[in-house]
């Protein structure tokens, strides 16, 4: 009992991945760290960036035998053979790992690439009358394989990087497409009624698209860093690397086979200056290889280029919801400034009309002391309508006289 309790606990720790081949065939594995360590040859900080409970920025990573994608929801390790998700039964994983199976079995596996070496030795070139000769197994039939080169099927770590970067850019479309679709009716109808209800409408959407426009923004900078680097670009061609050290290491051992009656022949002829020379630069003098690696990264970085587009698209859309947004908030504003603009108005018309008013009852009190004045003795009748009528009529010709003066001065419109 107690060792199945130690069995699940270590099968709980290791982590469940999902290992998808190039024939579309997949498995869930319990992986450990030092296990996935041994698989990928990835250290450890790199498999630090596919943890969930950590925050890594989006970044895709080409190392010696494997490529690590962390692009949003998408994170994997591929290698030239198979692609390893984490976590595959989580909802928002599992599609990704059936569009894998989908389209690595739809897509034949190519070939394996022949290696691209930069140098020759010089004899070699001399005995070819100065031509670079042919690469291995090609033959006098290089140039056809080459120009036939861009209709082959691209390698297994192509595919299934496409099958990656397509899931997260199709991801943050479709999330981009449905805040589209919530947010210009709620921006028109704040634009028509601003209430509480609709305010608080566009600031969760405001919300959204402030996070979305960064994540967008962090997996177009990423791709923008990767078609700016040759160098990470090559180191992501995993297959031609593994042909490339294949053909490598068999020219060495076939250097090594050869190496002492080549050397008596060149002995005998007298033109060796130095026991095991050989060309400095580029040579296989005494069974080691000094070629370098240069793949060519046109495929790739057309790859890159046609999801950095996308991406970028999907970045222009959040800039132009942005831009609406803030033009519907200077709306909003505009139209708040001009009911406060009306409101002072009124607020000076009242405030004068109170003031003419109170000059009348000040009128109005001088008449009401217990003073004898020779008014209160006249026997005329109708005074009272006089005096009522004159302190009204003084009353209104101030306060039209006021709002005269505040139009001109431009206080009021």
């Amino acid at each position: 009992m107690a060792s199945t309790r130690r069995r699940h606990a270590g099968v709980a720790a290791a982590g469940e991945w999902a290992a998808v081949s190039g024939a579309g065939a997949w498995r869930v594995e319990a992986i450990g760290k030092q296990q996935l360590m041994r698989r990928t040859g990835l250290p450890a900080r790199d498999l630090r960036a596919l943890d969930p409970a950590l925050s890594y920025p989006s970044s895709i990573m080409g190392r010696d035998r494997a490529v690590v994608v962390n692009l949003e929801r998408v994170r994997a390790v591929i290698t030239a053979t198979e692609v390893l998700v984490p976590d595959p039964r989580d909802p928002a994983v599992a599609p990704l790992v059936r569009e894998l199976r989908a389209r690595l079995m739809a897509t034949p596996a190519p070939a394996a690439p022949l290696p691209q070496v930069s140098e020759w030795k010089e004899d070699e070139a001399a005995e070819n009358g100065g031509a670079s000769p042919p690469a291995p197994g090609v033959g006098g039939e290089g140039k056809d394989d080459q120009a036939l080169g861009r209709d082959k099927a691209l390698p297994f770590e192509f595919r299934a990087l496409e099958v990656c970067l397509e899931f997260a850019c199709n991801s943050l479309e479709q999330e981009t497409c449905t805040l589209e679709e919530e947010a210009y009716p709620a921006l028109d109808e704040l634009s028509s009624n601003v209430s509480t209800l609709n305010l608080e409408r566009v600031r969760q959407i405001k919300s959204r698209l402030v996070a979305i426009s960064g994540r967008v923004q962090k997996v177009r900078d990423e791709l923008e860093h990767l078609l700016d680097d040759d160098v990470d670009m090559a180191a992501m061609h995993l297959s031609e690397k593994l042909a490339y050290q294949a053909a490598d290491a068999n020219s060495s051992r076939s250097g090594v086979d050869n190496e002492p009656s080549e050397f008596e022949e060149e002995r005998g002829d007298g033109e060796v200056e130095e026991e095991g020379g050989g060309s400095s630069e580029g040579g296989y003098g005494n069974g080691t290889s000094a070629t370098v690696f240069t793949p060519k990264i046109d495929e790739l970085e057309i790859l890159l280029e046609a999801y950095f587009v996308q991406i970028d698209g999907t970045l222009n859309k959040l800039s132009a919801l942005r831009e609406y947004v803030d033009d519907t908030e200077d709306y909003i504003n505009i139209m708040l400034d001009d009911k406060q603009n009306q409101l002072l108005q009124m607020g000076i018309m009242l405030s004068t009309g109170t003031l003419v008013v109170s000059c009348a009852i000040a009128a109005t009190g001088v008449f009401g002391m217990n003073i004898t004045i020779p008014l209160y003795t006249a026997a005329t009748e109708g005074v009272f309508w006089q005096v009522t009528g004159g302190i009204v009529g003084a009353a209104a010709a101030v306060y039209l006289v006021a709002l005269l003066c505040y139009r001109r001065s431009g206080i009021l419109q």
